[in-house]
């Protein structure tokens, strides 16, 4: 049996998933494409989420909270180890991540040091950033990890190369 690729679910895409639609036109495809992700392609994979999955689902509008909370309820729960601590820690001392940013860390940290296959985000500020993902993968390569693929649902639809014109 092929076992299915890995893939750690970051916090945006609960968020997006159960939110009621929202009035900003980029929010609302966000969300849309996100429904059609997880309506086609999430099945395909091992997916795995975080206590930093968890925190961040757990706050903010009660009912919304819920709802993020409900949906996370059947998934993996990566283990938070010394390692992963270490790894957020080294990330954030790069420099090129403000220390506000501890949570994106630990995303990125948590997956690599499990050796998952993606991290699937719509936080393209700090963890899909293409002018840090490579540092990102420096930094977790220099200490024996695994850097994921990190993407949008939007990048993982296989069935995107067929659907979207060519430019």
């Amino acid at each position: 049996m092929i076992e299915k690729p890995t893939l750690y679910l970051e916090t945006t895409i609960p968020g997006y998933y159960t939110a009621r639609v929202s009035q900003d036109l980029i929010v609302a495809a966000h969300q849309a494409i996100t429904a059609e992700w997880w309506e086609n392609e999430s099945s395909k994979y091992a997916i795995y989420i975080s206590q930093f999955v968890l925190d961040e689902a757990g706050e903010g509008d009660t009912a919304a909270s819920s709802r993020r909370m409900e949906f996370l309820v059947p998934f993996l729960l990566l283990e938070t180890t010394d390692e992963v601590l270490a790894l957020t820690e080294i990330i954030l001392n790069t420099s090129f991540l403000p220390e506000t940013a501890i949570r994106d860390a630990s995303h990125i940290a948590m997956a690599a040091v499990h050796g998952i296959d993606y991290l699937l985000t719509w936080n393209c500020k700090h963890i899909n950033n293409a002018t840090f993902k490579d540092k990102l993968r420096g930094v977790c390569e220099k200490h024996g990890y695994h850097f994921p693929i990190i993407c949008t649902p939007e990048e993982l639809m296989e069935a995107n190369n067929d659907k979207r014109p060519h430019r």
